[in-house]
């Protein structure tokens, strides 16, 4: 039985002149099912219909229908509706009550007033299943992103709703919070539950799902098995990019079902690269991490002009402390960090963070002002794909045009360093691409980049040197070829398929 139906279901928000949703009309039965689609498609607002964000707190105008267990939710009050509705935020700092992590997942238990030893044991239980039991007494403000996110899954967990809506939940974890998360997704689907996720990364998420849908412009597609849809996906795994662009049938959904129909390759003659120039910034003996807390010790690293340096590692390991540091927003804690002269930019995990004039355009628009710069801010909104979103207020965007907007507003007028943190967080394939495409001409510009990615396919799309931050040391793993290959934690799916490289879908249909 279908415990969430929607009826040619219609709805816009109050300042919005076009629908986020169109004409929708779906059944979702227990099982999981993906939301797949671009940014600003609609997903966000589909997922908060289902516990009455949409419309009771968001206000707007709705037409059609939409029962979730039972209950008209446009009659219902959210209340009511979140007994039966879990919902993760693609923000999940802006949910969070309390300060540390065993209260925060407690929180909702105690307002229904669970006794204490029930609510204990359904804590434990939460935190043991995200893999974050050893979290349980920490302050919420010293974790990672990618903690933070397990902690709002587990305290959503924690009420054991029917329904689980899932916005993004991988968007900022490893290899190994991303597969934890998935996991506990298929356990409560195969429990009985209705598990809804919107995501952008189906690589494993997809192979797992039991249907699809997508949307695009506020209309769906679905839902449908998998395969069935694999090849309307618009931010799809690379192996069903691959199997795209090589005319495969059916699309394959793994590495697996990929190997068999990999291509041959032909030689491939020099990098295509040009040399680096001069030394950028330096890490001397540095230590970095909060007040007196170093997470990274001992650390040698050196960047060049005209580079890309990719920072991957387990969440929590330090990538954040090194890029602040770098980056002059904290003293190293030991050694020193030496930069050349030139202007620094900065985009942090949270893109709302530097977002706070009343429109894109005027974002970037004081960027250039205040570093004198001849550029004209429609060159960076094109390049990100923002230009018809150029005159909206940043923080009414979706999270993926929220991230573009604040990568505008610090890279334009091309900085001569610039750092990035979990920059693809809430991006479709589109906006990625641009992304990259920006970051490749600020290369050849003479500018360095550093960033920080759990993003394999960005890594492997921009980078000419991968480095490990984990357990506080900084280890070089080298060119993307070696790096996101064969039996690395961070390979690509295609450099699964390609021992020592390619490690792009791009390079394998060049080479063919």
């Amino acid at each position: 039985m279908a415990l969430v139906r929607v009826e040619r279901l219609t709805y816009a928000y109050p300042a919005s002149s076009s629908p986020a949703l169109r004409e929708v009309t779906a059944e979702l039965e227990p099982g999981l099912t993906v939301l797949a689609g671009g940014s600003g498609s609609g997903k966000s607002s589909l997922l908060r219909l289902l516990d009455g964000l949409v419309p009771h707190f968001h206000g707007g105008r709705i037409a059609g229908r939409a029962i979730v267990a039972g209950h008209d939710v446009v009659r219902t009050p959210t209340r009511t509706l979140a007994r039966h509705v879990g919902f993760v935020f693609q923000d999940p700092e802006l949910s969070f009550v309390y300060g540390t992590v065993e209260r925060e997942v407690a929180f909702a238990l105690e307002n229904l007033g669970v006794p204490a030893l029930e609510m204990h044991r359904r804590v434990d239980a939460a935190l043991e299943r995200l893999g974050i039991g050893a979290l349980r007494r920490r302050q919420i403000g010293t974790l990672s992103g990618g903690e933070r996110q397990r902690v709002a899954i587990a305290a959503a967990l924690v009420l054991r709703p029917a329904i689980i809506a899932l916005d993004e939940p991988t968007a900022q974890l490893d290899a190994a919070g991303a597969a934890a998360v998935i996991e506990a997704c298929v356990e409560l689907a195969a429990s009985g539950l209705t598990v809804i996720v919107a995501e952008h990364r189906l690589e494993r998420l997809l192979p797992c799902a039991d249907r699809v849908i997508v949307l695009e412009a506020g209309c769906v597609a679905g839902p449908d098995s998998p395969a069935a849809l694999a090849g309307r996906l618009p931010s799809p795994p690379q192996v069903v990019e691959l199997g795209l662009g090589c005319g495969w049938e059916p699309l394959p959904l793994t590495v697996e079902e990929a190997r068999p129909r990999a291509p041959r390759l032909r030689h491939r003659h020099g990098s295509g690269h040009e040399a680096p120039g001069p030394v950028a910034w330096s890490l001397l003996d540095a230590a970095a991490g909060p007040a007196d807390m170093p997470v990274v010790e001992h650390a040698e690293l050196t960047g060049r002009r005209g580079e890309v340096v990719v920072l991957m590692g387990p969440n929590g390991h330090g990538k954040t402390s090194v890029l602040r540091t770098l980056a002059g927003l904290r003293a190293p804690l030991a050694g020193r960090v030496e930069r050349a002269p030139g202007r620094v930019a900065y985009v942090p995990q949270n893109p709302g963070a530097i977002l706070h004039r009343p429109s894109v355009r005027a974002e970037v628009a004081l960027t250039l002002r205040r570093t004198r710069s001849s550029e004209p801010p429609g060159r960076i909104l094109e390049d990100l794909g923002l230009d018809q979103l150029a005159d909206r207020y940043p923080r009414d965007l979706s999270a993926g045009e929220r991230q573009r907007a604040a990568i505008a507003a610090a890279l334009a007028g091309s900085p001569d360093l610039a750092v990035l943190d979990e920059p693809t967080r809430g991006m479709d394939r589109a906006a990625r691409d641009a992304m990259a495409a920006l970051l490749r001409r600020l290369r050849g510009q003479g500018s360095a980049v550093v960033l920080a990615t759990h993003d394999s396919t960005l890594a492997a799309a921009v980078a000419d040197r991968i480095v490990e931050v984990r357990e506080g040391r900084l280890v070089e793993l080298g060119a993307p070829d070696r790096a996101l290959s064969d039996g690395s934690a961070y390979a690509t799916q295609v450099g699964q398929l390609y021992p020592g490289g390619p490690v792009t879908v791009a390079e394998v249909l060049a080479r063919r």
